[in-house]
């Protein structure tokens, strides 16, 4: 099972790095991949990939804590005085 979930998290990690690779090379070098014809939508593409490997992997973490009850505000509040 911790097999399956570092994959879970290192794909969306991987996703994430290549859509700062492309906003990086699309903004500072003016470098266009081949798959892109334009680099503003290389820009949005990276955006869009680098936006949607953080969610994910954000919501993973909030999943597997609100599982757990760490989260501030719930039944079991550990913080509540």
């Amino acid at each position: 099972m911790r097999i399956i979930a570092l994959l879970l998290l290192v794909m969306p990690a991987i996703i994430a790095t290549y859509g700062i690779k492309l906003m990086r090379d699309a903004f500072f070098g003016g470098e266009l991949t081949v798959i892109f014809f334009h680099i503003i939508i290389q820009f949005i593409i990276g955006l869009i990939l680098f936006i949607g490997g953080l969610a994910f992997i954000g919501g993973f973490i909030l999943h597997r804590d609100r599982k757990r009850q760490l989260i501030k505000g719930g039944k079991n509040n550990r913080y509540r005085s």
